[in-house]
């Protein structure tokens, strides 16, 4: 299998301070590399066609696209942001495979391609996502507790605390899912909380590190991380 891969970048990085001032954050460079060059590096390891959204200055992510990655599709979101769920659903026209595969901007991986991870673990007929996930002590950069609870066949409910496991912003989950939601403006949440009533957001567990690039310090933990690797 060999997913569609959805890149969520349009968010504004207002934690990044100064550093997004005058560029959006998918565009600050980690290791001598853009961000975004690093999700698309993981979503081609693994993935088929890649669609990128973006908002925040926009128009510099599209000239990167254009110049780097010309055979990625571009969805803008405007005049508003569409939070993640949102995103996703308005890019659905250029994602074609079931499963599609979702990564977030803001994190770089030292490991296996994690997308291989996740096609490894799929099982449509029990799962509607399926979300990678890091122990907190591999969560580089993390701040705040975990997210999800696994159980042992890894189904997952709610768990902010320390002992929590880490969602690194990769899943596979079925579209039909997303474009069902009945708002434009949504989050992904809401189709995880309707999947853990039902007993179908499953999780797994990736064997490498993950870095948060969301804040400043966290871009010279990833740097780090990267070197050591």
């Amino acid at each position: 299998m060999t997913p569609d891969v959805m890149i969520l970048a349009a968010g504004f990085g207002t934690r990044m301070g100064a550093l997004t001032a005058d560029r959006p954050k998918p565009l600050i460079a980690v290791a001598g590399r853009p961000l975004l060059d690093h999700a698309i590096a993981a979503a081609r390891a693994g993935g088929g066609k890649i669609a990128v959204n973006a908002h925040y200055r926009a128009d510099q992510i599209a000239a990167h696209l254009a110049r780097h990655h010309p055979d990625i599709a571009l969805s803008v979101e405007t005049p508003a942001i569409l939070d993640s769920g949102g995103g996703i659903k308005r890019a659905l026209p250029h994602l074609a495979t079931d499963p599609i595969a979702t990564l977030n901007a803001d994190a770089v991986w030292s490991g296996p391609a994690p997308l291989s991870v996740l096609t490894a673990a799929w099982d449509g007929a029990r799962m509607g996502a399926l979300v990678l996930l890091v122990p907190r002590p591999r969560a580089i950069g993390r701040l705040g507790g975990g997210d999800f609870a696994a159980d042992p066949v890894g189904r997952l409910d709610w768990d902010r605390s320390d002992a929590g496991l880490v969602h690194t912003g990769a899943q596979l989950i079925a579209p039909a899912l997303v474009a069902a939601h009945p708002a434009e403006v949504f989050s992904l949440r809401e189709i995880w909380q309707a999947l853990i009533a039902a007993g179908r957001l499953y999780g797994v567990t990736y064997p490498g590190h993950w870095a948060d690039v969301g804040h400043p310090q966290g871009l010279h933990q990833a740097e780090a991380m990267l070197a050591d690797a």
